[in-house]
């Protein structure tokens, strides 16, 4: 395997597992916790974080397969494409294809607010257009399984942030297409913005 990144949480290396390109999460130990408690916290996340891509991937979200589950460590199919805040950046696609990806990351946005998951990161830097110029979701390190309005709230308070400010409302039309909560949820964000909280769940990962 070739190592191609390293966070708080995790490694991530590219390697190859039943004759697909993968990509493989190994949750890093942390030296700091008691092991008993660092042991269980990374099981934990480890099995959430799976649990919640099957979630996602069975009711139609375009999220990377899940190829083994391990104590602390996930190997996922590879996906075959370009971030999508690389093509923002470099301005590869036009603004009408642009304003179309959003509307499209809004309803997807919808469908896991529906099932109660939170993305914890939901940002462009976590989206990929591959070579069919489909849209996938990923890195699901920080999600959650959550009624929570606020955690849902903070989804739509990061991709606000990460966008021109002009497109947001592509996002949120999309998003109000699928979420059965759209108007809470827009609501909170409003909230959230008005009292000053741009903290994310970054306790996760201590």
């Amino acid at each position: 395997m070739k190592i191609i990144g390293e966070g708080a949480e995790a490694k991530i290396y590219q390697g190859r597992f039943l004759g697909f390109d993968t990509i493989v999460k190994d949750r890093i130990k942390k030296r700091y916790r008691i092991d008993l408690i660092d042991n269980a916290l990374r099981k934990q996340r480890t099995k959430r974080e799976a649990k919640i891509l099957y979630m996602a991937a069975t009711n139609g979200l375009m999220v990377p397969s899940v190829l083994f589950v391990g104590d602390t460590t996930l190997i996922i199919k590879k996906i075959d494409g370009v971030g999508l805040h690389e093509i923002i950046n470099e301005n590869t696609i036009g603004e009408s294809k642009y304003r179309d990806l959003l509307f499209l990351a809004g309803r997807y946005a919808g469908i896991m607010h529906n099932l109660n998951i939170a993305h914890g990161d939901y940002t462009p830097a976590n989206m990929m257009l591959d070579k069919s110029n489909r849209l996938w979701i990923i890195d699901f390190g920080l999600s959650e399984i959550t009624s929570s309005i606020e955690e849902k709230a903070l989804d739509l308070l990061l991709m606000k942030r990460a966008i021109p400010k002009s497109l947001f409302e592509n996002f949120l039309k999309g998003y109000r297409t699928e979420c059965k909560d759209a108007d809470k949820t827009i609501a909170r964000l409003a909230e959230i913005e008005k009292r000053g909280r741009y903290q994310t769940r970054t306790l996760l990962t201590t």
